[in-house]
């Protein structure tokens, strides 16, 4: 994809999909990879970052490589437990700190004049998560950076584009953090910052055109942001021999599947829409279980999408939106190899389908899908949407699923939506939707005594799903939604409001 490339090795830290956010946000190519399966060392690659970990040095079986290699020829960042690495492997001492550091400190005494520290404020804050710290710095290294707590908080090797840092860059705690990255990527590796999302699109392009020739494509849409841009990205190599089958499964949000297919038709996508909501209603018939509703639902769009796809002649090909923390094993650095995630999107092809895999978004992460959306002028009612689970309304419906249910469900998450819209406040919200419980509740209704559905609003804030708060949504309209949909949607009559983070709760309720 490009000549540039920043190789990040991970040992297991949290923020290790941080790190290669940042550093593309810089426009430079980067890749994760773990540390027990390297790639091999092209001349693309021009630095190496080698992340944190929940690791201890010291501990007999933490994770360890070996950079004796590439001491000299490459410029090397070591952040946190790559830090402690570097010096524990290279003759420093590595101990147990007294004074643990997590959270907020502050650079009080750096060397401005070392090229990482370019243009840093003095006193500037970074984020420290460790319990070990650096108490001698390796053989032929120097002190180029300290806090108040932790003496050894930089370093870098004499003659060597070699630096180690006790602290988190990559958080936006630490200040002057991508300033860091910035120098470290831009003015010591030498990228020349050229990965762009029109870069990416014009390469993407040339690429798909090459590898599918006159072969037909076919491509399950969502609705969402991945499928959408992959399916665009396609269409503009191989226009009319892409054909995206679009699943109304009886799960969506009220009057999606129309306002759907007329977008995509708008992008001149080559769309076959398919209304199967009775079959997966039929699917779901008398499931309580929330697994056993997810896979019913899935094996029902593999059906359906199957069908679908074999009245096409000749299609050689199966598009997908896979993007790459897809396809990021999360706890790759404690197994013996690399696992790949199965494809999301479909979930899992049945054997007699043969297709070949196309997915031209694995290597983005999600912000860099909806730059590249943006770059070909796709609508921002698209790229903006809220993340939807695959499942839908489904896994929102805690209990059976029945048509009935999906009515007053789509009608409580349609005012609740329309209003975060109306009000600005859809924009700032990573999800929002509705859940409809198996409790029911007593109520008021004019005279009488109603006994009906008790349903829980959600909306939370987030950077990437991994974490979530509670969104603080204000009162009043909380108050304005609660009144409209017990007012509006009949067999409701009792309005909560879900204020647990992730963790401990996940953001979807099944």
């Amino acid at each position: 994809m490009t000549e540039q490339e920043i190789l990040i090795i991970d040992f297991g830290s949290q923020y290790t999909q941080l790190i290669a956010r940042r550093v593309r946000e810089l426009n430079v190519y980067c890749e994760i990879h773990p540390f027990h399966h390297l790639p091999e060392i092209t001349e693309n690659i021009k630095g190496i970052i080698l992340s944190g970990s929940p690791c201890s040095v010291r501990d007999e079986d933490s994770p360890t490589i070996s950079i004796e290699e590439w001491r000299g020829k490459l410029p090397i960042l070591g952040v946190c437990y790559g830090a402690q690495l570097m010096a524990n492997n290279f003759g420093g001492s590595v101990e147990a700190s007294n004074t643990r550091e997590y959270g907020r400190a502050f650079v009080d005494d750096f060397d401005s004049s070392n090229e990482l520290f370019n243009g840093v404020s003095q006193n500037s804050q970074v984020w420290m998560s460790h319990g070990d710290t650096i108490t001698k710095l390796p053989n032929g290294a120097k002190l180029i950076a300290s806090t108040s707590a932790v003496k050894n908080a930089g370093f870098v090797f004499e003659n060597e584009k070699t630096f180690g840092i006790q602290f988190h860059p990559e958080v936006t705690h630490s200040t002057d953090g991508v300033k860091i990255l910035e120098n470290f990527v831009v003015k010591i590796c030498g990228c020349d910052q050229s990965y762009t999302p029109n870069s990416f699109v014009e390469t993407s392009v040339a690429e798909l055109k090459e590898k599918l020739g006159n072969d037909k494509v076919v491509l399950g849409l969502s609705g969402g942001v991945d499928s959408s841009v992959a399916a665009l990205l396609i269409h503009k190599a191989i226009g009319k021999n892409l054909y995206c089958i679009f699943v109304d499964n009886g799960l969506l949000r009220k009057n999606e599947y129309q306002q759907v297919l007329e977008s995509y038709q708008g992008l001149g996508l080559n769309v076959i829409g398919v209304d199967a909501s009775q079959r997966f209603y039929a699917a779901l018939k008398g499931l309580t279980d929330p697994e056993a509703k997810r896979k019913a639902i899935g094996k029902t769009f593999i059906e359906v999408f199957d069908d679908e796809a074999h009245k096409i002649s000749d299609v050689k090909w199966l598009g997908q939106g896979t993007i790459y923390p897809d396809i990021i094993e999360s706890v790759s650095v404690k197994g013996p190899s690399v696992t790949i995630k199965s494809h999301h999107n479909v979930g899992g092809l049945p054997d007699f389908m043969k297709l070949k895999i196309v997915e031209p978004l694995k290597t983005l992460f999600k912000d860099g899908v909806r730059l590249v959306g943006k770059s070909m002028e796709m609508p921002q009612h698209i790229l903006g949407r809220h993340p939807f689970p695959g499942p839908g309304l489904g896994i929102r419906i805690l209990g059976e699923v029945t048509a009935e249910k999906v009515e007053i469900l789509q009608n409580v998450d349609d005012i609740f939506i329309s209003g975060l819209k109306e009000k600005g406040l859809y924009d700032s919200i990573w999800q929002a939707g509705a859940m409809l419980l198996p409790v029911q509740s007593v109520g008021v209704m004019g005279d009488e005594r109603t006994y009906e559905s008790v349903v829980a609003l959600r909306a939370v804030t987030s950077v990437d799903g991994m974490t979530a708060d509670w969104a603080h949504l204000p009162y009043e309209f909380l108050g304005e939604v609660s009144n409209n949909i017990i007012n509006k949607v009949r067999g409701v009559n009792r309005v909560v409001y879900d204020i647990s983070s992730k963790p401990p709760a996940t953001i979807e309720w099944e």
